[in-house]
């Protein structure tokens, strides 16, 4: 056990009671903000350039598709471990190693002469990458007092819906006239600069606890989280030895997952687990992490799906593509502070009822286009599932935390993240092999690609409406926690 008591991990700049944030403490947040903002945009701005690398570096899309894959891979591995990981080092040492991390692999990513030495760039990004999003939850929920959650929690959604949306559009700019390397020599400036100023200015908001790293769960998690998402990713391509090496690795990871699950109920009876598991006795937490996983296969398969259909049924190029998706993530982000302070003034009902509504009718409507659906119709269908999503994700974040003891923040957050990685990857994975089943049957009847298509993208829109339902039914139980009993334990109810 450790020097400090696992109920409460206290902090040095404790906000006051008023609500008022310490202006250190927000410097802390900002900078954190910055840094997750930097990691996100280059998370999504891969997508668009592998075909570039692809062509550059004389390699097939499936060897150049790892790019990504290895990246959500690394994230999936690293993040289960951020729980022991905040509770062990402090937050100055945690930022400052995730930045360098993510500096190092952007240089070695600018600097790549092949695809081996790209690919291992990827992967150091993305393990910086992996720790700073649960980092910057953690922090605020230690520091922000509880009637100021919602407001901060509202940044953190705008970072997550804007640098998305910027990502792809600045990437497809930037290819037009340079390289795919641009992309990288743009990002390593912003992220020394970010490293820098954390050098400089990050402070330590938490005190450490000595907590045992379990040298066996750390295989496990890796083996279970990231078998199911590497599972999850092989599905949806042209041949059939993509489903057969996804069937092996899904079945590799619900045994180490399984197998994980076990060992940490084990030693979390002596703190000492790597992933606290408790987190799951709080009701609220429970419900919002369901959601939570949910919206994530809803918003990132749609994300995947649209742009495929817009081009091969719609027949719109990759600009007016990103166009189109552009206005509502961009609505998303500016909704995000907004949102938050609805929450913190009225609670999470007003807003998570109606959000996840607007996201399953968005999709419902999805699940009827077809190759002459006008194009303004699919940039409003798409701003009502955006701000849909705003409406929900502020009051997940904050409800789900804030219904932890202190000591298990760290590991709600990591849980959190990590649910949202295997949501998503289930989201790609799901809509696409749907998608692409029904276009490669057309095509094989001899249908064109459009026609062929139109029904795919139905169906798998259709089914990601049908999953959506259950966000929408149990959203009326997910209650903000300040309403119940000030910052303590709100589980079981």
């Amino acid at each position: 056990m450790s020097a400090v008591d696992t109920g409460s991990v206290p902090t040095t700049n404790t906000a006051p009671a008023s609500g008022e944030i310490s202006r250190t403490d927000m410097r802390v947040i900002w900078l954190l903000l910055v840094a997750a903002f930097v990691a996100i945009l280059n998370e999504t701005t891969m997508g668009i350039a592998i075909p570039h690398l692809n062509a550059d570096l004389g390699i097939p899309p499936e060897l150049g598709q790892w790019l990504t894959s290895a990246f959500m891979l690394t994230m999936a591995v690293v993040i289960p471990t951020t729980g022991f990981i905040l509770q062990r080092f402090t937050t100055r040492q945690v930022f400052i190693a995730a930045m360098v991390a993510f500096s190092l692999g952007t240089l070695v990513a600018l600097v790549a002469p092949g695809f081996g030495v790209l690919l291992i760039g990827r992967v150091i990004q993305a393990a910086g990458t992996g720790i700073m999003m649960p980092l910057l939850m953690t922090t605020i929920m230690n520091v922000v007092p509880p009637q100021s959650r919602g407001r901060m929690m509202g940044r953190v959604g705008m970072v997550i819906s804007l640098a998305p949306a910027i990502g792809p559009t600045l990437a497809g700019a930037v290819l037009e006239t340079f390289n795919w390397r641009a992309l990288f020599a743009i990002v390593l400036p912003i992220a020394l600069v970010a490293l820098g100023m954390g050098v400089k200015w990050m402070t330590n908001l938490g005190e450490t606890r000595r907590v045992p790293l379990d040298v066996l769960s750390i295989p496990l998690a890796a083996l279970g989280f990231g078998g199911i998402v590497f599972g999850l990713s092989q599905f949806g391509g042209e041949g059939g030895s993509g489903e057969t090496t996804g069937i092996i690795a899904l079945v590799v990871g619900a045994v180490s997952l399984g197998l994980f699950v076990w060992r940490q109920l084990l030693l979390q009876r002596v703190d000492d687990a790597l992933l606290d598991l408790r987190v799951f006795r709080a009701g609220n937490f429970t419900f919002s992490v369901i959601i939570m996983t949910i919206l994530a296969l809803s918003m990132f398969g749609t994300l995947t799906l649209l742009p495929q259909y817009l081009q091969n049924v719609a027949g719109l190029n990759a600009l007016q593509s990103g166009l189109i998706l552009l206005p509502g993530s961009v609505l998303m982000g500016l909704l995000g502070p907004i949102m938050g302070r609805v929450y913190d003034s009225r609670g999470t009902r007003p807003l998570l009822i109606p959000g996840t509504i607007l996201v399953s009718a968005a999709l419902f409507y999805y699940s009827t286009v077809g190759e002459h659906t006008v194009w303004w119709v699919l940039i409003i269908v798409q701003a009502a599932m955006s701000v849909g999503l705003a409406m929900s994700f502020t009051p997940l974040f904050s409800a789900s935390l804030g219904s932890l003891q202190r000591s298990l923040y760290s590991h709600g957050s990591a849980v959190l993240n990590t649910l949202q990685q295997v949501g998503g990857a289930a989201g790609v994975a799901l809509l696409t092999v749907t998608y692409s089943a029904i276009l490669h049957a057309g095509e094989n009847e001899g249908l064109p690609t459009a026609v062929a298509g139109a029904p795919g993208a139905r169906m798998a829109f259709l089914i990601a409406a049908i999953i959506s339902l259950a966000a929408v039914a149990l959203s009326p139980f997910v209650r903000k926690p300040a309403d119940d009993a000030g910052d303590g334990f709100h589980g079981g109810h």
